[in-house]
Formats: C-alpha cells, structure tokens, sequence
C-alpha cells in the first residue's frame, strides 16, 4: 500500500508513510471487507459513513504538516482509522463522531490496540471541542458547505492548518485553511458534514 497508492500518488511526508505501514487499516473495517481493507477505495463501515481511502487518510495528515507535539481534533472518526494515524503523528488527538454506535466501536479498537493517546467522543463535531481548543491541527473527514464551521477555524492554534473537504457551486474540492489563506487541493467526495440542528 505505502509503495503503489501512497509513496507513487505523491505522498512524501516520511512520518505519514511510516504511520500509514504501521497502523493496521484491516483492525478498522468490518469482518465482512477484511480482504478489502488495504483497496484503493473507499468501504462502507456503517450508519450511512465510510473508512476513506488509503490515499485519502495519508494525504489530509500530511496536508497538517504535523510535528509531533500537537494535539489534533477530528471531525468525523468513522472506524477510527484515521485517528490511528495521527495519533503516530502528534501527541494527542480528540476525534468527535455524530453517531454512538460508530464512536463506540472505534474506542474499543483504538484501546484493543494500544492508541492511548486518542479521546473518541461522540456529539456534534462542527461544535468542536473548545475545552480542549487550541489545536495544533485539524481535520474534518466530511464534506462542508461553502465554508468550515466557524467553531472549529476559531480553535485553530496561529499557524496550525485545518484540512476540511469544501462543497462550492457543486463541485467538492478537499482545502487548506491556515491563517486566513485557503489553498483547493484536490477534487474529493465526501459524506455531507451535517449539524445536530440540521437533522
């Protein structure tokens, strides 16, 4: 997987790859799709969500451009893979899940296999976390309208990026947000990211 999706497509954050070998991406799917686990694509995990793509997971943690003494939020743990991977990234990462069931899961294989440094919470994620705010990095793993939550750009530590897909005028680019400087980064598709008010 490093070599032929990752390293090949341009990944060369060296720490990311070396993440992305270690963690086991097959702990995170469902029984059903172990033999699929390492598929250049992405698979059903549940509740209407998805465990992105391989590519995908490397490319939005390097987008961070992590040192590894951040503490870093996600938006949207899904299986709990990607938290997996930024958890080798950083010193601590908080990832909020809209859906129990999905959160649930993912702390017992997060604790299964030893990622201590990751709090798997579950509520409203474009709310945040601003008792644990500033964060050295965030990451948003599904789609926006128009713009990131205003909650999550104002928990963003100076200089630190938020990597959040962005829908405009139809078309879902995958963007960077740091100090007022947005850069479009690749075309994506993404579940929508939808608020508990919005339900």
């Amino acid at each position: 997987m490093v070599e032929r999706q990752l390293r090949r497509r341009g990944i060369e954050d060296e720490r990311v790859l070396t993440a992305m070998a270690e963690v086991p991406r097959e702990r995170f799917v469902p029984e059903d799709m172990v033999g699929d686990a390492y598929r250049d694509g992405a698979l059903r995990i549940g509740e209407g969500q998805t465990i992105s793509q391989p590519w995908i997971v490397a490319c939005m943690a390097s987008l961070l451009e992590l040192h590894g003494d951040e503490r870093v939020l996600e938006v949207g743990t899904g299986s709990g893979y990607a938290a997996a991977v930024l958890s080798r990234l950083c010193k601590e990462v908080v990832t909020i899940e809209r859906y129990e069931s999905l959160a649930g899961g993912a702390r017992e294989v997060l604790a299964e296999l030893g990622y201590e440094n990751v709090e798997a919470r579950a509520g409203d994620g474009t709310r945040g976390a601003p008792d644990r705010a500033p964060f050295g990095g965030i990451s948003v793993t599904a789609a926006a309208l128009d713009e990131p939550p205003p909650a999550l750009l104002e928990q963003l530590a100076p200089g630190a990026a938020l990597v959040c897909p962005v829908e405009r005028g139809g078309r879902e680019l995958l963007m960077r947000f740091r100090d007022g400087v947005e850069e479009a980064v690749v075309p994506v598709r993404f579940v929508p990211l939808i608020p508990e008010e919005d339900e």
